[in-house]
């Protein structure tokens, strides 16, 4: 049975929400009656027309919250905007993550690596989800099962890293996962009923894997709702002892 079976109401949290896979997790969750709740943040409202669209259509259901996750007065805000509505969250998933910007793209050779670049990429993927982890756990000290699932990346895995390159992604993916296994310690002593994972998606159609998908194969190549549906699926079935680990969209544990 789903952990969320068991609980009513159920409170979640998208982080990151606005496209891609963030944005279909509260499509997903919107047809979901489980759920009572769903805060979805982002960072720029004036662009993110169609998930405001989505907050106009379920105002009771839907909460809309502008959030830059890399400065943590905003995640001090955000946490408490919350708490004034609800005492506690069973589900969060962290889909907030950079592999390209503007300039800013995966490194191919050491001779492209430099400081600003990479501490860019731990800003966003590494210490913006540590943060989370800091100011949400008031809101998972109960006595009801939770998950807090963070997106990371195969290739974040140190252990099966054959090919290089991409150092800044790799780097702080790995760095994700170990903040992450690290909070998930603590968290079993201050609120025991809460599991922290990390989660590879596959490769997803979405912005941020575009300019990348030329050698993918069709069939390893998922839609959003694909992927969401899949990630779902191993949340729902997560067990006490999966605390701190990192699977893959199949459910498979993934190397470090």
């Amino acid at each position: 049975m789903s952990f969320i079976d068991e609980i009513n109401p159920v409170n979640a949290l998208i982080v990151g929400a606005s496209q891609g896979i963030g944005l279909g997790f509260v499509k997903n969750l919107l047809k979901d009656r489980r759920i009572s709740k769903i805060y979805a943040t982002s960072r720029q409202p004036e662009s993110d027309l169609e998930l405001i669209t989505l907050t106009d259509e379920y105002p009771e259901r839907l909460i809309y919250l502008e959030i830059d996750i890399t400065d943590e007065l905003q995640i001090i805000e955000a946490v408490q905007k919350i708490h004034t509505q609800v005492d506690k969250l069973h589900l969060v998933v962290n889909c907030v993550g950079l592999l390209h910007e503007n300039t800013l793209q995966p490194e191919k050779s050491l001779r492209q690596i430099n400081s600003e670049n990479l501490l860019r990429y731990f800003q966003i993927n590494s210490i913006s989800a540590v943060l989370l982890a800091k100011h949400l756990l008031p809101l998972f000290r109960h006595k009801e099962r939770s998950v807090f699932a963070t997106i990371s990346a195969k290739l974040g895995s140190i252990g099966d890293n054959q090919l290089g390159g991409w150092y800044g992604y790799r780097a702080s993916k790995a760095a994700l996962n170990m903040l992450m296994r690290t909070a998930a310690i603590e968290y079993k002593r201050s609120c025991p009923k809460a599991l922290i994972v990390t989660l590879h998606p596959g490769t997803t159609d979405t912005r941020l894997s575009r300019p990348f998908q030329g050698n993918v194969p069709a069939e390893k190549l998922f839609s959003v709702e694909r992927t969401v549906t899949q990630l779902l699926a191993v949340i729902e079935q997560l067990q006490e002892g999966d605390s701190g680990h990192f699977f893959s969209w199949d459910g498979s544990r993934l190397p470090w």
